[in-house]
């Protein structure tokens, strides 16, 4: 019993001079340990300031504490146009230095020499040089074709039906006009001619409503006949050029229906009900009479260029009698 604690000794020791220290017997956590002033409250952590406080940190070399670090936002990166962009002169400033600026470093760089005008306005002029003052020709035609022709797209709604049963009415009417095409889809045994026949003139009524096609000559002009002569080698006469005719008709997949099939023993069959679309795009008796006179016109340049011509007739010279071999 003569020995004693340890820990009592620290105890007794931290009491007397006002420091709470509790000893813990690990080494994986440790006490915070904080002074105490005579009132019981923790000391300040404030710097004393003063004239000799400060003589002594310029002394020490103590620096001051930093400041806390608050983030700030990334700065906007604002975009601009290019040295040689031609909307420079609308901006009034590109994305470069000031026109001030500029001028005082070209006349830093050229002493004595004055700018005629911006550093823009020769990219500019060369940029406007570049461009071509005329589009290609056939992209003219093409745009006077669309201008001057008139065509109409319809898309009908989902037929219950298959590709195969619809596709053969599709190429029945591709091709005719548009009257003929609705009188034969009218007498039709098909199943699905029904359905055709009211797309097509519903096909009918949009294309004269919307795009004015197939309402025939101006009062007092008449036009003469033409007989063109189509891709399949029919020859057909074309009486109003301005009658309505089926130029593609196509037919489109669509969805999947479903469908029960009820069979002995109380089994049930899943039915998948096909339905199908179909697409027209009607176009005027002037499209197929310029498409006539478009074939013709290729085929005579073809044949002429495999005409054979008469050499002339010229004095025939080195000539031997002799073989050359």
């Amino acid at each position: 019993m003569g020995a004693v604690s340890p820990y009592g000794q620290l105890a007794r020791s931290a009491a007397r001079s006002h420091v709470l220290y509790a000893p813990r017997r690990t080494f994986t956590s440790t006490v915070v340990c904080q002074a105490q002033n005579d009132n019981g409250n923790p000391p300040s952590n404030k710097k004393k300031s003063g004239f000799f406080s400060s003589v002594k940190d310029w002394v020490l070399g103590e620096s001051k504490p930093k400041a806390a670090f608050t983030p700030m936002a990334p700065k906007r990166e604002e975009g601009g146009l290019g040295a040689s962009s031609i909307f420079a002169d609308d901006v009034g400033q590109t994305s470069g230095p000031k026109p001030s600026k500029q001028k005082k470093q070209l006349q830093e760089q050229q002493p004595g020499q004055e700018e005629e005008g911006p550093a823009f306005g020769n990219a500019q002029q060369e940029s406007h040089a570049a461009r071509p003052e005329s589009q290609p020709s056939s992209s003219i035609a093409e745009i006077q074709i669309k201008r001057t022709e008139r065509e109409s797209m319809s898309k009908s709604h989902w037929f219950k039906t298959s590709v195969k049963k619809l596709n053969p009415l599709a190429r029945q009417i591709a091709g005719k006009p548009l009257d003929e095409a609705i009188l034969q889809m009218r007498f039709s045994k098909k199943k699905a001619a029904k359905d055709v026949l009211d797309h097509l003139e519903h096909a009918k009524n949009v294309a004269m409503v919307r795009a004015g096609m197939g309402l025939g000559l101006p009062s007092g002009t008449s036009a003469e006949p033409v007989t063109v002569t189509l891709k399949s080698g029919e020859r057909k006469k074309i009486n109003d050029p301005t009658s309505i005719y089926i130029q593609q008709a196509w037919v489109n997949r669509g969805p999947y229906g479903f469908g029960m099939d009820h069979r002995a023993r109380g089994q049930i069959n899943r039915l998948r009900p096909p339905a199908t679309g179909l697409s027209v795009v009607l176009k005027e008796e002037k499209t197929r009479i310029r498409e006539w006179q478009q074939r013709e016109a290729d085929a005579l340049r073809k044949r002429k260029t495999q005409l054979w011509t008469q050499l002339p007739d010229r004095k025939i010279s080195a000539q031997n009698q002799y073989y050359s071999w």
